[in-house]
């Protein structure tokens, strides 16, 4: 039996510490902020834990605390479920938090806003905490913008770079999108099914299956088809899938914490829980689920390819969690929702760490965070290096390793799968290993490996204005930052090679999401297959990694690593010579695929038309012109013509009292 008291605790713990920090931590001594807010979310993290021992029991609680409001027969619920999905989240969610928190101790050591970045990481981990943990599509919601808010704040941290600024309200608009679809999707529930409660609505979706809608006059659609898709456009909002991708990339602007806060284990992975929570209604939409996929399958693909072009070493990180993200959407297409979450649960360990290392890098380089100006950190940084390869070990699947068992099963389901476009997303996440491995280690090799190339960079800054020049100074070498900042990155490697191996049984093959995911679909038996092929032929987690380097994902992950080895130790020329060769390509690629371009001629650009137009025909003409100036000269034109008739002159009244009397005597002979 799990209690209520103990629940409640575990999102108030963060949100109390956030509420004290961000009042009166000004007020407070600078420690203070670190101290309350750490306390909090490791309380939280303890709580978890515990949640997590009694569901593993078979312990569940699903029910409402209080009543938030009634309108009419509907009435809007605060409460919990709690079962092994969520108590797996809310175990990750705060534990990565947790890291981030100790991990900014050192990384914000001198910014004046310390006790504000710590306010909203603890505010970011309530927010995500009532995410998960809701059992009805209004508290859902409510957790869903909580984070969209806080990570708005996050991004923007640094409000005087025009740069934070706009990458922030790039994220916003575009998650804004996306919650529109998501919104409509829970307007369609609550319409259709009568009801906001998870289990109420899981209950009548079976017999609403056949339910036709009329969107448009003489239009039939399946119920349950549109309330998917426009429940997976708030998702493809948060969980940056293509064409709603475009703010992930630029919210590296903010400080790196968040990025691995947001990026690796929480907001981002929102989209994902949700549709795995969902499953009993995606079970019933094959035109869903397909939808899902493909668009799945393109981001892994084609967020990959951008991946290989960056110099930034957290957009490097960024698109590599674009394309993790596109695989777990695959999963979740396929029917494989337990894969998904799997990949979800090992990505956040492993991301995490990789954004992490990245941040003690960019310390150690004094916030220089072009690859191209690193070199041989190994040297002067051993345990970021060690727990750095860990991580894109992990990311590539190398067998052993977390993302091994996750990636692999994900990859078998695409195979396995007879979804219509389960061909494409086969072939995407195959030739997505590749790609993975190879922009993966070629960021490795440059920052970690080779020349040391600031040496070059403090030659030429020599002969140059260094004043606004992020990076070494002249006598400096990069340094290990503090332990501070290097026990975070050991804690996560540790889940990051050893998570998969553990959790890859109960989780994809026992009973550990039994009742929470549904897969009830004859057709949609990709699970059942890759059971089948687990038990029959790989027996054991130790099995499935031996026999992983036989298979073709591997030999694509070595034959990425090799080739990044090969370009940027040995032969640096090559590249930069297939550079110029093909520079269309490249142009696309640095472009982005133009997503930004349109959004910034289309979107932004036809509001601004659409404001420009409105402002001169609406406010100029129609308001200033017509209503507002066009009163004034109407009165002053009859006033015009009005002091004409005031001349002075006697025989002018005179005669218009003759033409008055004229006019009165004809009106009252017409009368009788």
């Amino acid at each position: 039996m799990i209690s209520t008291s103990l629940l409640v605790s575990i999102p108030l713990l963060p949100l109390l510490a956030a509420a004290v920090v961000g009042l009166f931590g000004h007020k407070l001594p600078r420690a203070t902020a670190h101290i309350f807010t750490i306390t909090g979310v490791g309380l939280s993290f303890v709580l978890s834990a515990i949640v997590f021992g009694k569901t593993l029991d078979g312990a569940i609680y699903n029910q409402n605390l209080y009543t938030w409001l009634t309108a009419g027969n509907t009435q809007f619920h605060v409460g919990f479920l709690v079962d092994n999905l969520t108590s797996m989240m809310m175990v990750v969610v705060t534990f990565v938090s947790l890291m981030v928190h100790v991990y900014t101790i050192g990384y914000m050591e001198e910014d004046p806003g310390y006790s504000r970045f710590f306010s909203y990481i603890s505010l970011f981990t309530f927010s995500m905490l009532m995410l998960v943990m809701s059992n009805n599509f209004m508290q859902l919601f409510f957790g869903w913008e909580a984070v969209g808010l806080v990570s708005y704040l996050l991004i923007g941290f640094w409000y005087t770079r025009p740069t934070a600024i706009y990458a922030n309200l790039k994220a916003f608009l575009v998650n804004r999108v996306g919650d529109f679809g998501f919104l409509l999707g829970i307007g369609m529930v609550l319409y259709h099914f009568g009801s906001l409660d998870y289990a109420a609505v899981f209950q009548v979706a079976p017999a609403k299956a056949a339910t036709q809608v009329s969107i448009f006059p003489g239009s039939a659609w399946s119920l349950i088809t549109v309330t998917c898709l426009l429940l997976f456009v708030g998702a493809m909002g948060k969980s940056a899938q293509v064409p709603l991708h475009v703010w992930l990339p630029d919210s590296m602007e903010g400080p790196t914490p968040i990025s691995a806060l947001i990026h690796a284990a929480t907001m981002v992975t929102a989209g994902i829980f949700m549709v795995a929570r969902m499953s009993p209604l995606y079970e019933l939409s094959t035109t869903a689920l397909s939808t899902v996929m493909i668009i799945g399958a393109i981001t892994a693909l084609f967020m990959g390819f951008l991946g290989v072009i960056q110099n930034d070493i957290k957009r490097v990180v960024a698109y590599s969690t674009l394309s993790q993200l596109g695989y777990m959407t695959v999963a979740l297409g396929v029917s494989a929702y337990s894969v998904a979450i799997f990949h979800l649960m090992t990505h956040a360990f492993f991301k995490a760490l990789l954004f992490l290392g990245a941040g003690a890098v960019i310390m150690g380089m004094h916030h220089d965070q072009d690859i191209r100006h690193m070199g041989n950190l190994k040297k002067y940084m051993p345990v970021t290096w060690v727990t750095s390869l860990i991580g894109s070990l992990a990311l590539i699947g190398t067998p052993f390793f977390a993302g091994f068992y996750s990636k692999d099963s994900i990859i078998e389901a695409a195979k396995f799968s007879h979804i219509p476009g389960s061909g494409f997303a086969y072939f995407a996440v195959l030739i997505g290993v590749f790609v993975t491995a190879f922009y993966s280690f070629r960021m490795y090799f440059l920052v970690f490996h080779g020349k040391e190339k600031w040496r070059e960079m403090k030659h030429e800054d020599a002969h140059h204005d260094n004043s606004h020049h992020h990076g070494l100074g002249p006598n400096e070498d990069p340094h290990e930052p503090g332990w501070v900042v290097k026990l975070p990155l050991v804690l996560l490697a540790v889940p990051s090679f050893m998570i998969g191996y553990i959790a890859i049984e109960p989780m994809l093959f026992g009973s550990f999401f039994q009742g929470v995911i549904a897969v009830n679909h004859p057709e949609h038996g990709a699970m059942t297959e890759i059971a089948h092929h687990y038990s029959h032929l790989l027996h054991s987690p130790a099995g499935m990694a031996l026999h992983g380097f036989l298979t073709l994902p591997f030999v694509l992950a070595l034959g990425g690593v090799v080739l990044a080895w090969f370009f940027y130790t040995k032969r640096p020329d090559i590249p930069a010579a297939m550079q110029r060769r093909f520079s269309a390509i490249h142009h696309i690629l640095e472009n982005k695929y133009g997503f930004d371009a349109f959004n910034e001629r289309f979107f932004a650009g036809g509001a601004r038309c659409l404001g420009a137009q409105l402002w001169q025909i609406g406010d100029v003409k129609l308001i200033d012109g017509t209503l507002v100036n066009g009163t004034a000269n109407s009165i002053g034109k009859f006033a015009q013509v009005l002091r004409k008739v005031q001349t002075g002159r006697i025989y002018h009244y005179a005669f218009a009292m003759i033409i008055g009397a004229f006019i009165l005597l004809t009106f009252f002979r017409f009368i009788h």
